[in-house]
């Protein structure tokens, strides 16, 4: 069902990824308290402490959160960056992004508002 690799950060430290492989379908809510890579089809929302990866095979019907997110596949929802967002340049995304910092590469297609002021959609809908 799921594999989990072990990679090391910058700083040396070891960290757990969830893989969800290409022809693999999940329905429901995804959380991890380490990173995610995505090939397979997610139907829900994902909610990850560590970073999400969503590979060119990769979709997406829900909202993500993470770390650093990086998409090179398909993603209809909202993006939730703590630190990065990049979208790869056979990235198509259709949602709304909230993220400190947004790269997009030649080719990607979005349709949605960003936000790079790092605030929350709750946040944002208070003010004018």
């Amino acid at each position: 069902m799921e594999n989990r690799l072990k990679t090391k950060t910058m700083n040396g430290d070891v960290e757990d990824t969830t893989v969800i492989s290409s022809g693999m379908k999940v329905e429901g809510r995804v959380s991890s308290s380490g990173s995610i890579r995505l090939d397979g089809t997610v139907q829900g929302d994902i909610d990850c402490q560590g970073n999400v990866t969503i590979g060119e095979q990769g979709k997406v019907f829900g909202k993500v959160d993470g770390l650093s997110i990086t998409i090179g596949g398909k993603v209809e929802g909202e993006i939730k960056a703590k630190e990065k967002l990049i979208l790869e340049s056979k990235a198509n995304l259709k949602g709304n992004i909230f993220t400190k910092i947004l790269v997009v590469e030649s080719g990607a297609r979005f349709d949605g508002k960003s936000n790079m002021g790092g605030s929350s959609s709750s946040e944002n809908s208070t003010n004018p």
